[in-house]
């Protein structure tokens, strides 16, 4: 098969990898791509944006089959695109993939399908918005209504904070994601990420992942996109998985479809549990970042036939063959993160050695033939173990191994499991 995949970051290189690894991948071109993604297929400068163009290339490659890794093509509707242009596709429709787009969208839907998740109020303008801040007291949690490349939320532990970031979101600071805001009821509990591959009502479970949204250790700093993960997450038991499947993930998909828009792809169903009750804190309608890399890892080659039994309706005969294993991610980010950072700067990656560890290139290029930094988040330090234990001990051993001044990590990626 030719398979074109979107995108250029960590989730693409290790959708990428996974790709190539399966016998029917005959040609892999990832557009725009990376540095490392260059590795296992070809890379070509394509504005995934434009819709005409990606539907011309594909054309022009003859492809089989083409991925959508990151969201913002999906919420511009170049999936609509291809299907309409005849290519087999992963990824929902414009109209379905506002269950990303939109965070008050996804509220109005988990209203009209009973599915638990936080209180909340939408707003369009500052004064409303902060008078029922006020109102509500904090803990309480800030959001941008749409994309921001998951730097659109503030967790406010106190109304100063809240009130600050109110003003933000209303300033501009978000772009176009910031002409609403949502606030949100602040949930305790466990975080957790479970994806479902989904085809109108046909579903199958792909796997679990926790995720470390704070920059430094111990879980403080501000939010990130990510700083690791690992799979799976023990927290997402069989009983807990299928009654979140039962409450929230089954009514969502029958609302979507009730209103003509099914889901199809892979949603990302953000979780928070507390005292084994599950309740939604996000859906994404793609792959996590960095949740993919530890996922990709424990899956290889299965994720191909997984993505073509959903774009063609087979979901409910096909399976997944899990091995007995831990996989576990650490983000290798630029200094400043999520901040300012400098780009630029030089890296030096030592070989990874064997099938049980790689290294995901998450915002890399090539410049006068050397690896540089191009972003804020960087690499992927991924490696996969018997035990959550192996995996990390494995990942931090490459990550010591990695030659990058102008680099950061966590050290305590695993921490929630793995508390001395």
């Amino acid at each position: 098969m030719n398979i074109l995949l979107l995108g250029s970051g960590g989730r693409e290189h290790a959708l990428a990898w996974a790709i190539s690894q399966n016998p029917k991948c005959d040609r892999l071109v990832a557009a725009p791509g990376n540095a490392g993604m260059a590795e296992v297929g070809e890379c070509l400068p394509l504005d995934i944006m434009d819709a005409d163009a990606v539907v011309a290339f594909a054309a022009e490659m003859a492809a089989d089959f083409v991925v959508i890794g990151p969201e913002a093509p999906l919420a511009a509707g170049v999936s609509d695109a291809l299907r309409n242009a005849g290519f087999l596709t992963f990824g929902p429709s414009q109209a379905a993939a506002e269950l990303e787009a939109s965070k008050s969208f996804t509220k109005a839907v988990c209203d009209a399908c009973g599915a638990p998740t936080a209180a909340y109020g939408r707003f369009d303008a500052l004064e409303p918005a902060l008078e029922y801040l006020r109102g509500q007291g904090a803990p309480i949690v800030i959001k941008a209504d749409g994309l921001a490349a998951g730097k659109g939320v503030t967790v406010a532990m106190d109304l100063a904070t809240a009130e600050d970031a109110l003003r933000d979101v209303f300033d501009g600071a978000f772009g176009d994601a910031g002409a609403a805001v949502v606030i949100e009821e602040f949930m305790e509990g466990e975080e957790a990420s479970f994806f479902v591959l989904c085809n109108g009502l046909s579903t199958l479970p792909i796997g679990t992942a926790q995720d470390h949204k704070r920059a430094f250790d111990g879980d403080e700093g501000p939010n990130t996109g990510g700083m690791g993960a690992y799979s799976p997450a023990p927290i997402l038991t069989d009983a807990l998985t299928a009654r979140v499947m039962d409450e929230i993930v089954t009514p969502t998909l029958t609302e979507m479809d009730r209103r003509g828009t099914p889901f199809e792809g892979v949603l990302y169903v953000g979780l928070m549990i507390k005292d084994g009750a599950p309740r939604l804190v996000e859906y994404n309608v793609r792959f996590g970042d960095p949740e993919t890399q530890p996922l990709m890892m424990r899956l290889g080659a299965q994720a191909l036939d997984a993505m073509l039994a959903c774009a063609e309706n087979r979901l409910e005969e096909t399976r997944i063959n899990w091995a007995d294993d831990h996989a576990l991610s650490v983000v290798m980010a630029a200094k400043g993160y999520p901040g300012s950072y400098a780009k630029g700067s030089e890296i030096e990656l030592p070989e990874t050695g064997g099938p049980q560890a790689r290294i995901f290139h998450a915002g890399t290029t090539i410049s006068d033939g050397k690896l540089v930094a191009a972003g804020g988040r960087v690499l992927n330090v991924t490696a996969r173990g018997e035990t959550l234990a192996e995996a990390q001990a494995r990942a931090y051993e490459l990550v010591d191994r990695v030659t990058w001044d102008d680099g950061f990590c966590r050290r305590d990626i695993g921490w929630r499991v793995l508390k001395p």
